[in-house]
């Protein structure tokens, strides 16, 4: 048992991890980034110097695609939040942290139409990492380089770059809940961002949680990737979605909406090395129709 900080609890992946842990016995105390209003998070790395077991770092300005389009100087406040994080982790010497990164740091010239290119781990070069995904791409990368100057000063690292997270709760900024209204709702036409071709690979967050809980287990250093390595457009998904919930609605999409890079799959032998995701993506819309 540990004593564990973690921030964003709040949040999907957040409060997931905050159950999950308390119910394996370890004690969890949580802190959130509030904005605009008050920066919680902020404060705390900058005063407290409190040491826990382990701290899991969560907490992100992020909102869904439009959010990450439409707000880019306030997601960039990420880079402050990470910046100090990682000076906390230095000051208190943490022994054990976990930083989640995202699959938004992988360079955006790897995702483009055309044939799939499964991201490897590899495929960000510290030395010359390409342009990431807006910037909430760039601070997760940057995130990622100041997670070495805290593993420096002692603290052992784990780096995750999760894919696209799902459930049944999640907020409907983000596609998958928003596809599950409209199908629950039975609408006809059905909406979807941009051409509809575009791919994202879809992990549910149990097995999100389950990964991250298995790297801390077995001490893996990162950066993996989390993921099923399983590719699916948004047009597939809305027709999964919709047969699932009994009906073949028209497809309407929307190409001047904000759909973000074409291609965003990743290649997850690294993750399978110590844990193997356990609901597919058919299992996640049939447990997200029922709630």
């Amino acid at each position: 048992m540990m004593r564990v900080l973690l921030t964003g609890a709040a949040g999907f992946v957040g409060r997931h991890l905050e159950r999950e842990m308390v119910d394996r016995g370890h004690t969890v105390s949580s802190i959130e980034l509030r904005y605009p209003f008050l920066c919680d998070a902020l404060d705390f790395f900058r005063n407290d110097d409190r040491r826990w077991d382990l701290a899991i770092h969560c907490a992100a300005l992020v909102g869904g695609r439009a959010s990450i389009d439409g707000s880019p100087l306030g997601v960039a406040t990420n880079l402050a939040l990470d910046s100090w994080c990682m000076r906390w982790l230095a000051r208190t010497k943490t022994p054990r942290a976990v930083y989640f990164s995202s699959s938004a740091a992988y360079p955006v010239a790897l995702q483009q139409p055309g044939d799939i290119h499964r991201l490897v781990e590899t495929d960000i070069d510290y030395d010359k990492p390409g342009r990431p995904d807006a910037t909430y791409g760039l601070a997760k990368l940057t995130g990622e380089q100041l997670c070495q100057y805290a593993a420096a000063e002692g603290t052992r690292m784990t780096v995750l770059r999760p894919f696209s997270g799902y459930g049944e709760d999640q907020d409907e900024a983000y596609p998958f809940p928003a596809f599950i209204r409209r199908a629950h709702e039975k609408q006809d036409p059905f909406e979807i961002w941009g051409d509809g071709s575009s791919t994202r690979d879809w992990i549910h967050i149990s097995d999100l949680v389950g990964a991250t809980l298995a790297a801390v287990d077995q001490d893996v250093p990162g950066p993996v990737n989390l993921g099923w390595g399983r590719a699916t457009s948004f047009d597939e998904l809305a027709s999964l979605v919709t047969a699932m919930a009994g009906y073949r609605p028209e497809l309407k999409h929307l190409p001047s909406a904000p759909q973000g890079v074409h291609n965003r799959v990743c290649d997850p032998k690294r993750m399978l090395d110590f844990y193997a995701p356990r609901v597919s993506l058919e299992e996640g819309i049939q447990r997200a129709l029922n709630a």
